[in-house]
């Protein structure tokens, strides 16, 4: 793929991101946060907002989910098979919440992500347009 092409593809890949009404955060090997979509900067807001982004995600969390961290990324480094693992429910917002892994063209494990999965049936009409 030309550079051309590639910086197109990122600008879609993140655009898909932007809209999505969840909450995403990027997260590299070193649990840096790379990246937060808007929904994340609002739902953290308390806790730094946009601010949190180049800072670990360990810090936000306590010492025993810090290590479940750890031990899903090991996971996901032990084979490029391994990418998805549901992590909790949250009955009080109706989700189930996963951990999922970033990889590279070659399928080299460069990163990670939480994914939101809500379980509410969606209240907006079908192609409301107007």
């Amino acid at each position: 793929m030309n550079a051309e092409k590639k910086t197109e593809c990122t600008a879609f890949f993140k655009s898909v991101m932007d809209q999505d009404r969840c909450a995403i955060v990027l997260c590299n090997l070193q649990h840096e946060i790379v990246y937060m979509n808007p929904a994340a900067m609002k739902r953290y807001v308390k806790r730094g907002g946009e601010e949190l982004t180049g800072q670990s995600l360990l810090n936000c969390h306590s010492a025993e989910s810090a290590e479940k961290i750890r031990s899903v990324i090991q996971w996901f480094a032990d084979s490029r098979e391994h990418n998805l693992v549901y992590t909790f429910r949250n009955e009080k917002e109706n989700k189930d919440v996963y951990m999922v892994a970033l990889r590279d063209d070659g399928g080299e494990l460069i990163g990670y992500y939480e994914k939101h999965e809500y379980r509410d049936a969606e209240t907006m009409k079908q192609y409301d347009l107007w």
